[in-house]
């Protein structure tokens, strides 16, 4: 699945990365807990979460993720956009719940890591 089709799924907006929208994803992780997500080792991964704060980004650089959809409205700051572009991670954000979000989704074809 593609970053544009799931930006179509969960009615998302981009927020930067834009012209990584071609890109493929495999796996969705969905996930506020930043350490289960360190655990990780998989490629190709969409992280699903609502933790909007720096410690996200941080964390999808260290595990080699390199795309983020925020859920219930969470909206990254400046900081966050800004370090996202500097490590070549799309951020979208969504309306919608983690749940509706990971389900839509995963009914959509995006495979869970386990």
């Amino acid at each position: 699945m593609t970053l544009r089709t799931v930006v179509e799924i969960v009615n998302g907006k981009v927020m930067c990365g834009e012209e990584q929208l071609d890109r493929e994803v495999k796996m969705g992780f969905a996930s506020d807990l930043m350490s289960d997500v360190l655990t990780l080792l998989a490629d190709d991964i969409l992280l699903i979460t609502g933790l909007s704060n720096n410690q996200a980004i941080r964390t999808a650089e260290m595990s080699d993720i390199q795309q983020i959809l925020f859920v219930r409205n969470k909206v990254p700051t400046k900081t966050m956009i800004d370090l996202a572009k500097a490590q070549g991670i799309t951020v979208i954000v969504t309306a919608y719940s983690m749940f509706k979000s990971s389900g839509l989704l995963f009914a959509n074809g995006l495979e869970p890591i386990y």
